[in-house]
């Protein structure tokens, strides 16, 4: 269903009201969210689900996902963890985890960004090449 236009300008007001510091504020979340689906103002079904879509995305973009084919130890953990924590931010939580398909290498997930070193990604894009 396509939403509105006055149902999105009203979900980016309530997104951005949501914020403190330029961070999620969980309890505001909720708090608007409720208020919102008690007053149900005209249009409130579509203003909630792109509200949340809006939250989900954020929190999305304050989560990465590492992925190896084998566990790296502490020294390649902390100094991934200081790497992406002096781009993306000290929030940053670091989701890490093992994927032997990938063979070698890591990909690097936050958000909708990707950066995929992995050997099987090269295999892949060789393949496609040939």
């Amino acid at each position: 269903m396509k939403i509105s236009k006055e149902a999105r300008r009203f979900a980016r007001e309530l997104f951005t009201l949501s914020l403190t510091n330029g961070r999620l504020d969980a309890g505001k979340v909720s708090d608007l969210a409720d208020q919102l689906v008690a007053e149900r103002p005209r249009g409130y079904a579509q203003i909630l689900r792109e509200y949340t879509r809006l939250a989900r995305l954020e929190l999305e973009r304050r989560h990465a996902i590492v992925d190896s084919a084998v566990p790296l130890d502490e020294a390649h953990v902390s100094s991934l963890r200081s790497d992406l924590a002096s781009k993306f931010g000290d929030d940053l939580t670091i989701e890490f985890r093992t994927n032997p398909a990938l063979i070698g290498g890591l990909r690097i997930q936050v958000g909708s960004d990707v950066w995929d070193g992995t050997v099987s990604n090269r295999l892949h894009l060789l393949s496609q090449q040939l």
